[in-house]
Formats: structure tokens, C-alpha cells, sequence
């Protein structure tokens, strides 16, 4: 008797904890509720490992105190940095105020960009920049493969090292594992370059006391001497991706920036950096900046579970909302909210030329089924749905009439919408969107278009499948 109304007790109380919660949509607060009731052993079990979004408190405290702590990233700028206070229209200005909002990041002229023409180019450039490099190297990857373009970036690490150049490396301690352990690791450390792993799993079994187990740093960026940045979506991996090569090449998109934008991208980092080192290194934000002249508009975005609640969907919500004419998103994994949902198929309904350009074939199933779970609504609200045929593509990119694009590291999924920590860069620029916008175009000219009537042909059990796997996916 006693240890079933402990057990009706124990119930009740995360029942309470699901509905109190803080930040949580109340499908999800659903979903869980039901697997609670339904099988409370496993919904338990699930809830205590996977039902928080929290890095642990004290991280979170050390986190909040170090950014806090850290001068203005414009602080090079002196009073100049108002002259680089960009004219934007006004339906613009206001995607730039979500953005700030988010991570109080200010939208500032004055950049420059190139964008990389494929992977391996991309990372031939971040070598380049590192052997150029004359005081400081920052290197920030969700996955570092021990393959040669990983290998490469490390080597060229240890040269500026040995040269006395500042290196400083954060990756993920899941995504690059394997790499922790590899020989270019320990090179690059016993060259003199600081490696440290963020968010480590210590031993899994005692994770969940201290927050979340599978929450990870899913950022990809690169800053050189306060100046030049890099930004996108690609790993620190060749493109054939060994460890998932059955998918290869993984398509990405990376863009080399210089000018001030370099500098939110070092703020970005230090603040990461003082979080798992204990390191201050905000004299850096402090050094004198060239005012630039002309270049773009552009500002970063830096999310995950220790912002707030919903952070990443109204970014994503106001961007789809502010298209008037037309509106291209690829993204490998598409697993949306409702609200996100809910703006595609308004776009397409009002008018907007709306495409959604994914992958053909998946690395994750699962994913793959919620995605196409999601297509018979917007083609039905005539969004264009393309699925890329060439590989896994993994850019991550939006672009809105033409003018304005976010690319990053951020999904249109569950995992970067609430868990992950994600950077992506707003840019207002004509002509960098068009570049951009072309190579979004060459992703859906290279995938074959869904059609609404393939769609309602779908076996009712492949059917069945998708929708199982849209329902179960607010439980992370």
C-alpha cells in the first residue's frame, strides 16, 4: 500500500513538473503527460534522461557571469561603431531587432564576404587563414573527423603554434570523439595549442544529475586575429564524411566574412571559452578595429538551451513572415514546431514563391519520416518541396526575396530549435543573397520535385510510419 501511493505520489509530481515547466510547448507538455500514464516505468525513465533542456545550473551561472563579464564585441570600434549603424528598409529592421533580442548582437555594417565554392575549398581558405594567422586562432566544431581536410586544419594548427601564434580549439566532446582521441589532438597540444572539449559526458550513467546528457555545442566557427570569420554549416571533415559515408558527399555551404562581424563571432567564442577553460580572454574584444568602408549588413545569432524559450522558432517565424515575394529554405533535417509549420504554409497560401529544398536520403530515419509527414500540408498550400539526389545536404540556409539570408549552423528541427547550442549569421546584402540564392537553386535543379498526387499514393503503413514518428518527435 505504501509504496503504491509513493509510486501515485512520484506520478503526480512529475506529472506537475511537465506542466510547470518553464519554455515548453504544450504539445510537448502532451506528449509526455501520455507516455507518463501510459507506460510510467519508461515515460519515467525517458523523462528524467531526455524532458529538461538544462546544461545544469552552475553551468548555466558560469555561462551568464563570463558573457556578462565580457566587454561590448564593438568595443574596438570606439565611437566609430555608430557610423557602421546600417540603413536598412523597415521591414528589415525589424528581423534585425528579433535577432538582437535573442542575443543581443547589434546588426552593423561594414562587412565583406566570399562564399566558398564547395567543401574542400572552403576548408583550403581556413588553412590559408590559419598559416597567415599572426596572433590568435579560434576554432569552434560540433564534428572534427581524423580524415585529411581534419587532419589538414590541425596541422596547420600546430604550425601556428609552434610559431607563436595564440590557438585555442572547442569542440564537442560527442561529435568529435573519435578525433579527442587521435594523434592531430595530442599534436596540436603538445605544438602549444589550447584543445578542450565542451560539454563533456563524463560517465553517462551520473550525466543527468548534472543536466541534460544529450544536449551538444552543434556551433561550426572560426575566428582569425579579431578579423576574419567564418561561418556556415560545414563540419571539420572532408565531404565524404567516413563515418556516414553510405550518405556522402554531405553538401555544405561556408562563407569567409571580414570586418566587424568578426568581432560577435569572437564574443560568441569567448564566451563559450570561459565556460569550459575558465579563461578570460575579452582584452581581445578591446583592440582597436578599422572602421570599414561600405560592405554589407550583418549580424550573428547565437542560441540554445540556455536562451530563451522559443528563441530560434520566432527567428525562423519572422524570416518566413517578412517574405513578400519569394521564400527559399534548404535544410537537411526538417522537423518543425507547429508555428514554423504553420508560417510555411501561410507564405505559400498567401502568394509567396515558397521552396523547401531536403535531402533525398537521410542519415537519420527517423527524421526523414517526421520531415514527409509534413509534406502533404505544404504542397498542398503550394510550397514547392525538392529533394536533393547528390548526397546528404547539410547547408542550412534561408533566403527572403532576394535580400536577406540566414545561414548557420541551426536545422529546422526539434534538436536546434530546443537543445542544441547553434550560431547563425543575418546578413542583408543584394548581392551576396544572390550568390547564395543561385546555390540554393543548383540544390533543388540537382533534387527531384515532390509532387502533391506521389504524396497521397504513399502506402497508408509508410503513412502510418511518418506520422508515428511526427507525433513521438515533442518528446525530445
Amino acid at each position: 500500500m505504501v509504496v503504491a501511493v509513493a509510486y501515485v505520489l512520484v506520478l503526480m509530481a512529475l506529472i506537475a513538473r511537465v506542466i510547470l515547466r518553464p519554455g515548453r510547448d504544450p504539445v510537448s507538455r502532451l506528449a509526455w503527460i501520455v507516455v507518463i500514464l501510459l507506460v510510467p516505468a519508461a515515460g519515467i525513465g525517458g523523462y528524467l534522461l531526455l524532458g529538461e533542456t538544462s546544461i545544469g545550473r552552475r553551468r548555466v551561472a558560469r555561462l551568464r557571469s563570463a558573457v556578462e563579464a565580457l566587454p561590448d564585441p564593438l568595443a574596438g570600434l570606439g565611437p566609430q561603431a555608430e557610423a557602421l549603424r546600417p540603413e536598412l528598409p523597415p521591414r528589415f529592421q525589424e528581423l534585425f531587432r528579433v535577432g538582437r533580442s535573442i542575443s543581443r548582437y547589434r546588426v552593423v555594417g561594414g562587412n565583406t564576404a566570399r562564399l566558398l565554392p564547395d567543401e574542400n575549398q572552403a576548408i583550403d581558405a581556413l588553412v590559408g587563414d590559419i598559416d597567415a594567422a599572426r596572433d590568435h586562432v579560434h576554432l569552434l566544431f560540433y564534428i572534427w573527423l581524423d580524415d585529411r581536410n581534419g587532419a589538414r586544419v590541425a596541422e596547420a594548427v600546430g604550425r601556428a603554434a609552434r610559431r607563436g601564434v595564440a590557438c585555442r580549439v572547442l569542440v564537442d566532446d560527442v561529435g568529435s570523439r573519435a578525433f579527442i582521441r587521435s594523434a592531430h589532438w595530442r599534436a596540436m597540444r603538445e605544438a602549444g595549442a589550447r584543445v578542450v572539449a565542451s560539454l563533456p559526458v563524463g560517465i553517462a550513467v551520473l550525466r543527468p544529475l548534472h543536466g541534460r546528457i544529450d544536449l551538444r555545442d552543434h556551433r561550426k566557427l572560426a575566428v582569425i586575429d579579431n578579423r576574419i570569420t567564418y561561418g556556415g554549416s560545414q563540419n571539420c571533415a572532408d565531404p565524404e564524411f567516413r563515418i556516414k559515408a553510405r550518405y556522402a558527399p554531405w553538401v555544405d555551404i561556408m562563407l569567409r566574412f571580414e570586418g566587424p562581424l568578426a568581432r560577435e563571432n569572437q564574443h560568441l567564442f569567448a564566451g563559450d571559452w570561459a565556460l569550459w577553460t575558465g579563461e578570460d580572454i575579452g582584452h581581445l574584444l578591446n583592440e582597436p578595429m578599422d572602421k570599414a568602408a561600405g560592405g554589407f549588413a550583418a549580424q550573428v545569432i547565437a542560441t540554445g538551451p540556455s536562451s530563451r524559450p522559443f528563441a530560434l522558432s520566432e527567428m525562423f517565424q519572422s524570416l518566413i513572415f517578412a517574405a513578400r515575394r519569394e521564400l527559399i529554405i534548404t535544410t537537411p533535417y526538417y522537423v518543425p514546431d507547429s508555428s514554423i509549420q504553420s508560417a510555411l504554409r501561410a507564405a505559400g497560401n498567401r502568394g509567396v514563391r515558397t521552396m523547401l529544398v531536403l535531402p533525398a536520403r537521410n542519415d537519420s530515419w527517423a527524421v526523414a519520416a517526421a520531415s514527409r509527414s509534413h509534406y502533404a500540408s505544404l504542397l498542398g498550400a503550394g510550397v514547392a518541396i525538392h529533394e536533393f539526389q547528390g548526397g546528404l545536404l547539410h547547408a542550412k540556409t534561408l533566403t527572403v526575396d532576394g535580400e536577406v539570408a540566414l545561414v548557420g549552423s541551426a536545422n529546422i528541427d526539434r534538436r536546434s530549435l530546443d537543445l542544441n547550442y547553434e550560431n547563425n549569421i543575418l546578413l542583408h546584402s543584394p548581392e551576396l543573397v544572390a550568390e547564395i540564392r543561385e546555390r540554393q537553386l543548383n540544390y533543388a535543379a540537382r533534387g527531384q520535385e515532390v509532387h502533391a498526387a506521389e504524396v497521397l499514393q504513399w502506402p497508408i503503413l509508410r503513412r502510418l510510419w511518418q506520422n508515428s514518428a511526427a507525433v513521438l518527435s515533442p518528446l525530445l
